[in-house]
């Protein structure tokens, strides 16, 4: 009887010993989840797993702080480099363009001449370019974005990426053409002819290969008409019919010359004579 009685309190005592293990076993699992175990328990390599894990939910604004706990604890290992351009590519995902633009450009101050210098770079010029959809918004984006894909195109000309920068650097750059339009075209309805001749002159002679000259050149034939500057007018039109005959704006323009009794024509003597030089006889001054 004694040795049964015993022997059921072994019996006890081991299982109460697994259950103990269990929830042992349990809890600390649970604190590596909740993050109560310190990060410096953890190797460079486990971190940075994390990270790519916070990375494959979504959860871009964790796993850029994983990245960087991985170059604040390990600074000098192989895995911080990887972990840096890493978090320059989470924060951007998390619309965060600061801090993303933070870490690129210190991957391109740390690592100039490493193989994903250009990719630092490129994201660098994201940072800037992503903002810039908004015709409205700030242009000093759209200057920086510019001077930024030129970079990637200027020092990483075999890259893959500087394909896609040269495209968006067009895009960026007929951006601003845009936004000199909006304001000519603002002024234009409110008559104010000659702020909206500044504008449209811009678009003209510093933006000649975007998509919006030839509305500049039909936007010019309407203000010069209206502040009877009959031969700018003439001369825009020149310029309209000979770059862009097929347009709907240089019939527009034609309708409106020929409705006073003029018709397109060069006249010497104003800025536009020099454009005209320059883009119709190929006469660069």
């Amino acid at each position: 009887m004694t040795s049964m009685k015993s022997g059921v309190s072994l019996s006890r005592v081991f299982g109460f010993l697994l259950i103990a293990l269990f929830v042992t076993g349990c809890s600390t699992a649970e604190k590596v989840r909740r993050g109560d175990v310190p990060l410096e328990e953890f190797s460079a390599e486990q971190i940075f797993g994390r990270a790519e894990y916070e990375m494959s939910k979504r959860r871009y604004e964790e796993g850029a702080r994983y990245f960087g706990e991985v170059e604040r604890l390990y600074p000098y290992s192989s895995w911080a480099k990887r972990a840096l351009i890493m978090q320059a590519f989470a924060h951007h995902n998390d619309k965060d363009y600061e801090n993303s633009r933070s870490a690129a450009q210190r991957y391109i101050d740390f690592y100039p001449t490493d193989e994903d210098a250009a990719y630092a770079q490129y994201l660098l010029a994201l940072s800037y370019y992503d903002q810039i959809d908004d015709v409205g918004r700030d242009q000093g984006l759209t200057f920086q974005a510019l001077q930024s894909l030129r970079e990637v195109i200027e020092r990483f000309p075999d890259s893959e990426y500087a394909r896609s920068s040269v495209l968006k650097f067009d895009l960026a750059f007929d951006h601003l053409a845009a936004k000199e339009m909006e304001i000519g075209r603002y002024y234009l309805k409110r008559d104010r002819f000659a702020a909206s001749i500044n504008r449209f002159r811009v678009v003209v002679e510093d933006f000649q290969t975007t998509t919006h000259t030839p509305e500049a050149l039909h936007r010019l034939v309407e203000a010069y008409l209206s502040l009877g500057l009959s031969k700018e007018a003439q001369t825009a039109g020149a310029i309209l019919g000979h770059n862009f005959a097929g347009s709907e704006f240089y019939e527009d323009s034609y309708k409106l010359l020929t409705g006073q009794g003029l018709e397109p024509k060069l006249f010497k003597g104003n800025w536009l004579a020099k454009v005209y030089r320059q883009t119709v006889k190929g006469e660069w001054l």
